[in-house]
């Protein structure tokens, strides 16, 4: 690709509930990418699954107009070039949230297609989705994380953890149908609401303590990259709500946070051991609680496609640690350039 500019597609919004700020993070992703070095084009996926191309650099994210046929759910060229628009691309940017785009579903579109994409794979991508197995797989490896009990379809609506706690969806994010249950009486609502987003429903222990996050940047060699960790305040909000989240002052991040040293060093190397053995690539953002009462490290989740404005937590947090988003962004696209090529040896 000497003496030319990377072409590079942006992949956005998307049919989970998270297609706003999908929509958000890639206009972001968009603005920041020096166009002296990268060709651009955006990849607009409606609430519907509609796809709609738009070539250039206008920073705009699409959204495609009413239909009056069927959806198209894959990126079928109908008239508009979508698909022979990617399959002409260096390296496609997934910049999609939650269910149909962080689940392992896109990626195993781009897999087939034999594209190279940014981000964790298809088995990486689907295992931190579904927080029931991500658990496991944790406690298998030895992380420590909060204690959970799985209600499926059919199952009786139990909770042997004990009161308060969180019930959510097992496969979304964005704190969407969340409730934080403070007895028993509200547990039967909190399970129909969660069962409204998923067939699987996560009963999880409340952790009392901070609230901590990390960022992961790299590929499985050489090892992935830790940023400094940041502390979560809510302010004021009783836990860490989709409106904490993304309202204009909803949350203040505080990097490092007001933790030992050898806490803040168990933090970034648990987020790498979480990285490693969920097998993902690219980045992730790992969740922790800091434990009131002793100081235990306890892992909540891991996003493999974090909300990702310049002013989102993981580029906060990579910045506060000396690498800029665009510096960032440069570096997603040369290893997701590195693992295809990587992958490209293997015999099947």
């Amino acid at each position: 690709m000497t003496g030319r500019r990377v072409r590079v597609a942006v992949l956005a919004g998307g049919r989970s509930s998270e297609h706003d700020i999908s929509v958000a993070s890639a206009r972001s992703v968009l603005g920041a990418l020096d166009p002296e070095r990268y060709e651009t084009v955006a990849v607009a996926i409606s609430r519907d699954g509609r796809w709609e191309l738009e070539p250039g650099r206008t920073g705009h994210v699409p959204g495609p107009g009413p239909g009056t046929g069927p959806a198209e759910t894959l990126p079928v060229p109908a008239g508009a070039g979508t698909l022979e628009t990617l399959a002409a691309v260096d390296v496609v940017l997934p910049i999609l949230h939650g269910p149909f785009g962080e689940d392992g579903t896109v990626q195993g579109l781009l897999e087939l297609a034999g594209i190279p994409y940014v981000g964790a794979g298809v088995a990486a991508s689907a295992l931190a989705m579904d927080k029931d197995l991500f658990k496991k797989v944790m406690r298998d490896s030895g992380i420590p994380v909060a204690r959970h009990h799985a209600i499926r379809l059919g199952d009786e609506v139990a909770n042997p953890l004990g009161y308060p706690v969180f019930v959510k969806p097992a496969r979304l994010g964005s704190s969407v149908g969340i409730s934080k249950v403070a007895d028993e009486s509200g547990l039967a609502a909190a399970v129909e609401l969660a069962f409204r987003h998923d067939e699987k429903v996560l009963v999880e222990e409340f952790v009392r303590g901070m609230e901590v996050e990390v960022g992961v940047l790299g590929n499985r060699v050489p090892p992935p990259v830790a940023s400094l960790p940041g502390r979560i305040d809510t302010l004021g909000h009783d836990w860490y709500d989709y409106a904490s989240k993304y309202d204009e002052g909803g949350m203040e991040l505080v990097i490092p946070p007001e933790l030992p040293q050898e806490t803040i060093e168990l933090l970034q190397r648990r987020a790498v051991e979480a990285f490693v053995a969920s097998e993902c690539e690219g980045l992730a953002r790992v969740d922790f609680f800091v434990r009131d009462a002793d100081g235990e490290v306890v892992l909540n989740e891991l996003n493999t496609m974090p909300g990702f404005t310049a002013t989102s937590v993981w580029a906060k947090l990579f910045d506060a640690s000396g690498i800029s988003y665009a510096e960032a962004l440069d570096r997603l696209i040369e290893l997701a350039l590195e693992r295809h090529e990587r992958r490209s040896r293997l015999e099947y």
